[in-house]
Order: structure tokens, then sequence, then C-alpha cells
């Protein structure tokens, strides 16, 4: 995991207490796409299942996400795409 995925990782276990957390770094795939610079950590896909997203609707979870990692999202991250999920969902 790179740098940049590993505070992702952090910031949203401490947030959300995941049961299941997956960050992965897509940059690579974006490579001379708006964005992205050399050394990536700039694009990532979050894949996340939380008690916290149970009754909530999608906006809501990408809301409680994005808040987290909202320092991040500022600084570096250019992309983030995410799946968020509360346990006992598909």
């Amino acid at each position: 995991m790179t740098g940049m995925a590993e505070r992702i990782a952090n910031k949203l276990e401490q947030a959300l207490a995941p049961l299941h957390l997956n960050v992965i770094d897509e940059s690579h795939q974006h490579q001379g796409h708006g964005g992205w610079r050399e050394g990536g950590e700039t694009h990532f896909r979050v894949e996340i299942v939380s008690v916290a997203f149970a009754g909530k609707s999608r906006l809501e979870r990408h809301r409680l996400v994005n808040g987290a990692l909202a320092q991040e999202l500022a600084e570096s991250v250019h992309a983030l795409a995410i799946a968020a999920r509360s346990p006992g969902e598909g």
C-alpha cells in the first residue's frame, strides 16, 4: 500500500470503524489524464463496509467518506471512487 493509501485507510478506520476496508491506488490507470502527477497517489478506489452506513443513502455514505478524507481530497487526491455498504448488503 502506498503512503497516501495508508493515510486514507487510517483516516477511514478512525472515522467509520469498518468491518471491511480496501483502498486501491488506481493512479497508474490515469497517467496522462487530468489530475495525474508523477509518482501517482492521485486516484483511488475505496471499498468499505461499516455499520455507520446502515439506513443511510448512497449520498450520505459518500459524504461520510469524503468528510473523513477532506484534507486528503483538498491536498493531493484528485479522484476517489467509493463503494460504501452496510453489513449484509451485497
